[in-house]
């Protein structure tokens, strides 16, 4: 039997990094989030950090309004953001670690560590009816810790594992892509959504799609960079193509 059909949410943050460089309007991430769907995407997703490094209050507002896929508000469990996602009330939010030191998201959030901070905001989220998610690493207390926060999703943090293929470490490479598997799997025994992203390219966008219990790929980086040379349309299709070839490897 056919895995399921695995879905793409394109992130449009590093649009907005761009445009942040120099201020102003161009590029829009909007606009971004627009031709990623044309070209093929299903959902689109936003990090509205504390200090906006990217993605802006009204960005988060205009895609809300104006893309015609889900919409999925990545933020820390702040009261702050908390109260923003329940204004924009967007199709699902998933909650991530967030430090002003960092340059990206370094890690997953401490799911098992952190259940007093978090509980307030899934609850929120969840009595609105926004689907909630949590960026997590695989390990099986964290997913375990997800669970009880009774958050219907995880998204499984790809970037170590992406780094060790970068830098050609195979032997590390493996213990985090078996870590990813296992993960992926108790989550699905579980009855948790099984998401996945950070650091991927086309090549292990193909290998993860591999497994069936992955629903979801979220990515970024990879593709605005590559869209400098090859255009965001044509960039989304060949992730597309990817995602497809590895998922006709899968069996549910």
């Amino acid at each position: 039997m056919s895995a399921p059909f695995l879905r793409l949410g394109v992130n449009v943050d590093h649009v907005a990094t761009i445009r942040n460089a120099r201020g102003g309007r161009h590029p829009d991430p909007v606009r971004a989030a627009k031709l990623a769907i044309a070209a093929g995407c299903d959902g689109i997703t936003a990090h509205l950090r504390e200090d906006r490094r990217h993605i802006r209050d009204d960005d988060m507002a205009r895609l809300k309004a104006e893309i015609s896929k889900p919409l999925n508000f990545e933020m820390a469990a702040t009261d702050e953001m908390v109260k923003i996602a329940l204004a924009t009330k967007p199709h699902a939010v998933c909650l991530v670690p967030e430090k002003r030191t960092e340059r990206t998201t370094e890690g997953g959030l401490d799911a098992a560590g952190q259940k007093a901070q978090l509980k307030p905001a899934v609850h929120a989220l969840k009595a609105a009816g926004i689907r909630v998610s949590l960026f997590i690493g695989a390990q099986q207390a964290q997913i375990e810790a997800a669970a009880e926060l009774g958050s219907p999703v995880i998204e499984i943090h790809t970037g170590a594992w992406c780094d060790a293929l970068t830098e050609g470490k195979a032997a590390e490479a493996k213990i985090e892509w078996e870590l990813i598997k296992s993960g992926a799997q108790f989550a699905k025994s579980l009855g948790l959504e099984v998401h996945a992203g950070h650091g991927l390219d086309f090549a292990s966008a193909e290998t993860i799609a591999s497994l069936p219990q992955i629903a979801e790929l979220n990515i970024g980086h990879f593709l605005i960079g590559e869209a400098v040379f090859e255009g965001l349309d044509q960039t989304v299709k060949l992730m597309r193509a990817a995602m497809d070839r590895g998922r006709k490897k899968a069996t549910s």
